[in-house]
Formats: C-alpha cells, sequence, structure tokens
C-alpha cells in the first residue's frame, strides 16, 4: 500500500493541500474505473502535531486524521504553504523539522510548496541542493539559507527524494507528475485534463532536475534518443537503429532500457505522441494526416496507441486542448 501524508499547520494555504488530494483522489478513482480491484490501495491521510483542528490563513478549519507521532512511514509527504512571513511557524515547531529528517532518512519523498519550502531548508534538508521558492520571498530566502541553491527561474526543483514547487500550480503540475509514477501515464494525463484549466508548458521544461536521467552516462544511447526525435516521421525498425549503433537488438534492448528506463519502441512511441500532440494543437491536419506526419501510415493503430497513453482520443484532445486556448472569460 501506497501512502501518502499531508501535514497541516496553522496560518497555511488551504489550496496547497486541498488541490494535490483531491487530484489524487480522482487519479485513484480513475484507475479503479480502469483497472477495478488490481489498483494497489493508497492511503492519503492528514496529519498535525497535536490531532487539534487548524486555522488556516483564511480562518477556514481543517481536522487532521492523525498526530505527527502516530504517523508512519509514508511514500510522500506533502507540506503546505504558509501566509505571509513562514518563519515564526517554522521556528515554533522543531518537531517537524525532527520528523522530516527521519522521514527523509526513511526514504519518503517530500514534497513542499511557495513558503513551506522553508520547512525542508530549516531543517538541512536542502544544504547544498537546488530548491525554490515563492517569488516574493526569493531574496528572504536566500538570506535566511545561503547554503541552498536557490533557482530563481524554475518553477519546480528536484535533488534526491526533495521536491519544491514555487506555486499551487506548480504544485499541481508536480502532483501529475507524482500520479504518473503511481499509476501510469494514462491516469495522469485524465487527471491534468480535468484539473488543469488552460495549456501550461511541459513539465520538464520548467522544472530542475539534479541527476536527471536525460543526462545518463551512456554516450551511445544519448545518439540513438537523438537519431529517433530527429527520424521520427520514418518507419522506423528497431534492428535497423541498433544496426546503425552497432548493437545486436537484444544488446540494444537492454542497454537502451537500463539508461532510459523504458524501451526504444516505447521512446519513439512517446516521442511520436509529443508531436502528435502539438500538431492536434496547433494545425489543421486532419488525425489521419497526424498519423502519417509522425510515421503511423495505420491511422487505426495511431488512434489507439493515443488512447492507450492518453486516455482519450486524438479528435477528443484536440476538441480540449483548442477548448481552453480559446475560450474567453
Amino acid at each position: 500500500m501506497h501512502k501518502i501524508t499531508f501535514l497541516l499547520c496553522d496560518n497555511m494555504l488551504t489550496t496547497s493541500a486541498t488541490l494535490p488530494f483531491e487530484m489524487l483522489r480522482a487519479a485513484e478513482s480513475a484507475a479503479r474505473a480502469k483497472e477495478g480491484s488490481q489498483v494497489e490501495p493508497v492511503l492519503i491521510q492528514t496529519t498535525s502535531i497535536d490531532k487539534l483542528p487548524i486555522k488556516t490563513s483564511i480562518g477556514f478549519s481543517l481536522l487532521p486524521d492523525t498526530e505527527l507521532t502516530d504517523v508512519d512511514d509514508s511514500d510522500i509527504i506533502y507540506l503546505p504553504a504558509l501566509w505571509r512571513n513562514p518563519r515564526p511557524i517554522v521556528k515554533k515547531h522543531p518537531e517537524i523539522l525532527a520528523w522530516l529528517r527521519k522521514a527523509y532518512e526513511n526514504g519518503a519523498m517530500l514534497s513542499a510548496v511557495g513558503t513551506g519550502c522553508c520547512f525542508l531548508a530549516e531543517a538541512g534538508l536542502l544544504n547544498d541542493k537546488p530548491a525554490t521558492t515563492h517569488w516574493h520571498y526569493f531574496d528572504q530566502f536566500q538570506r535566511d539559507y545561503p547554503r541552498v541553491k536557490l533557482k530563481r527561474q524554475y518553477f519546480i526543483t528536484q535533488a534526491s527524494n526533495l521536491y519544491c514547487s514555487a506555486s499551487v500550480n506548480a504544485m499541481a503540475d508536480l502532483t501529475v507528475h507524482f500520479v504518473k509514477r503511481l499509476y501510469g501515464e494514462a491516469i495522469a494525463s485524465v487527471v491534468e485534463r480535468n484539473f488543469s484549466h488552460e495549456i501550461r508548458r511541459p513539465y520538464e521544461k520548467t522544472s530542475y532536475f539534479e541527476g536527471s536521467t536525460k543526462q545518463h552516462p551512456d554516450e551511445e544511447i544519448v545518439q540513438a534518443q537523438i537519431w529517433l526525435q530527429d527520424n521520427y516521421n520514418r518507419q522506423i525498425n528497431v534492428s535497423e537503429v541498433a544496426g546503425r549503433f552497432e548493437m545486436s537488438v537484444r544488446n540494444f534492448n537492454r542497454r537502451f532500457k537500463n539508461a532510459t528506463g523504458q524501451t526504444p519502441l516505447q521512446y519513439l512511441q512517446k516521442v511520436r505522441i509529443e508531436i502528435a500532440k502539438d500538431l492536434l494543437q496547433t494545425s489543421n491536419l486532419n488525425v489521419s494526416e497526424v498519423a502519417d506526419k509522425i510515421g503511423y501510415q495505420d491511422v487505426g493503430y495511431f488512434t489507439s496507441l493515443f488512447v492507450k497513453l492518453l486516455a482519450t482520443s486524438p479528435r477528443e484532445y484536440r476538441a480540449t486542448v483548442r477548448a481552453k486556448l480559446f475560450t474567453a472569460d
């Protein structure tokens, strides 16, 4: 069972907890609708220091499920944004900092948003690591935590199991990333379409990854990835690509999977589908023409692959993204 814990504390920004909570519940519901009892259960709980009602920044009260000392190991921990100056709350509760250090040591992923990133910094977990926070607090954050490598130009940063988001919107994008890890890309796409009400830049372009898998050391596989990106519109045979880089098919598949976490075919399919998404959004090509542009002569196969990866058809996707682009308030 996966365990996800939301820390609640006084003066927190309510949406920094309620939005990802609802996104995760929506993901669970979509996964169960698709796969039934095969879906691994997820326990989502809230916690606070003493389990007493929490007064949020707008005076809205939240009642935690547990108190801090009763929380077992968590897979993901969400830390909320704090309204205005975060230092009084952060300094007031050293027990939270100790709890975070222990959770990090036990392998939990810690996700903080906005000024809530101060919890991680105050705990010393961000020392000599990249991080971000709310833009209004950049200068103060850098003065308070000089050892943190503040990345002002990024909305999301990652260092090992530590994730920082600059805003609630960025945290929503990060939650989609977590959903993808829990349930796969198709469910993540469903959640993203239902909770993102505008077209955003891809997650990877607004994020700083420490030790990103895109920077893996297998240079021949890097060159193979580049070749696939440059030739996605061709009819491609994996044995042809393996031969181009003087490897057997078996060795090429093994090295590609070790380096990227996916097979060459899976990688090529994702490259093609990303191009297809862009064409459906920005061009007037019909679905058959889009399929042909990305190297699929069989429009039926293209459509079924699109549905498999994104849980929506090409036509439905186009209608959705164009509505977001052109609908006026």
